[in-house]
């Protein structure tokens, strides 16, 4: 196998599992603080009832566990090495293929660092708010 003859595959499925867990994980993330952000936002809004938000505390660990899996899905989606084929050259044209190769996705791993910086706002807010509430 030569330089000539192997070429980087293109995997589009990764990118839209790495997008798809980058949004799974935020919105986890938002799910497992909803038992103390949920009622200060509706206070500010000025929408009664929003006490009944404070029962989904017991299911704050389990969503915090989901919120981690999936943003270290979207990690190792964005981060990994694509694979490379040997692709067979054809008789003194080349290789047989003429496959693009993968461009950096820069805007994904800055979308990702984002996201993470979310992710770690909402998963500290129910300790911070504890402390400037009480």
């Amino acid at each position: 196998m030569t330089a000539e003859t192997a070429r980087p595959v293109v995997a589009s499925r990764a990118k839209g599992w790495s997008a798809a867990s980058i949004v799974g994980a935020v919105v986890s993330a938002f799910l497992a603080s909803l038992c103390c952000l949920g009622p200060l936002l509706f206070a500010l809004l000025g929408i009664g009832g929003a006490g009944l938000l404070v029962k989904f505390e017991r299911y704050r660990p389990y969503f915090t566990l989901l919120t981690l899996g999936l943003l270290a899905a979207g990690f190792y989606f964005t981060y990994r090495k694509p694979k490379v084929v040997a692709v067979p050259a054809t008789a003194g044209q080349g290789p047989a293929c003429d496959c693009e190769h993968p461009k950096s996705n820069r805007l994904g791993r800055i979308l990702l660092w984002i996201a993470t910086a979310l992710v770690i706002g909402f998963l500290i807010f129910p300790y911070l708010a504890a402390h400037l509430v009480g």
